[in-house]
């Protein structure tokens, strides 16, 4: 059965438009199509998934994944109005998702999906040695069963396809380390495009190099997780580079989530 939707309001905002985060406790789809009817996510739309690192995130790079963000991903999300779906704590990707969409006064849903015993709420305080926090900007959470990082990473699949229905989704990988591969399969097996950033650091950059190792020299890739990925989705994977124009980025992924 479906717990009631709980609004936390974790940010001191000024913002009447900031109406704090509606978080849902799921144990099984029914329970999904429940929360999503409850907070009127009801309307398919095109559907963004960010996965990536939530730690080790490079700092030399993070001016340029600052303006990934708040130049290219959340414009483009609020330009099209597309849900967007992560992992929801407030690390990494996640937080700079959230940050770009309140400095853009963005309207569009984000919505976190993480392991429902490594959130620690307000009022339910979890006692875990890798327990994580919400993102406050995200308008939506779903805490979902699992006891270790990565067991959200089909929850966070499932979620995308049930919001988009019969629009297109894509996936937008960015640095990351195993939960992102986790992430990767779960992407691939619901048919999703995956987008690689290029210049990201540790498992994008991985990955990157193996596609273009396989194309180029049509040798066997050495990581065994990276070359079981390549042979069961390389149609899927797309790399873009991290360099590129803010411009040419945004009508790169619309051309992208549009086919």
């Amino acid at each position: 059965m479906t717990s009631p939707v709980q609004i936390y309001q974790l940010l001191d905002s000024k913002n009447i438009e900031h109406r704090g985060v509606k978080v849902g406790f799921i144990n099984e789809l029914y329970g999904l199509t429940q929360y999503l009817k409850d907070v009127g996510l009801t309307e398919p739309r095109m559907t963004l998934v960010i996965v990536g690192g939530a730690s080790g995130l490079d700092s030399a790079r993070q001016a340029q994944l600052e303006s990934l963000f708040h130049k290219v991903l959340a414009p483009l999300a609020e330009e099209m109005q597309l849900y967007v779906v992560d992992g929801g704590t407030d690390a990494g990707v996640m937080s700079l998702m959230g940050d770009a969409r309140t400095a853009i006064g963005g309207t569009f849903p984000l919505i976190g999906v993480a392991p429902r015993s490594l959130v620690s709420l307000p009022d339910q305080p979890v006692d875990h040695p890798y327990a994580s926090t919400l993102e406050p900007n995200h308008t939506h959470c779903i805490l979902v069963p699992g006891e270790k990082w990565g067991d959200e990473s089909v929850w966070i699949s499932q979620v995308a396809t049930h919001l988009s229905g019969s629009c297109e989704s894509m996936t937008v990988l960015i640095n990351g380390g195993s939960v992102t591969v986790q992430d990767a399969y779960a992407s691939v097996n619901a048919g999703r495009e995956i987008v690689i950033i290029a210049g990201t650091g540790r498992i994008a950059d991985d990955i990157v190099e193996a596609l273009r190792y396989k194309v180029v020299e049509g040798k066997q890739i050495a990581d065994p997780k990276i070359a079981r990925l390549l042979d069961q989705s390389d149609e899927l994977l797309t790399a873009i580079d991290l360099d590129n124009r803010p411009c040419d980025f945004i009508q790169d992924l619309k051309l992208l989530l549009s086919e």
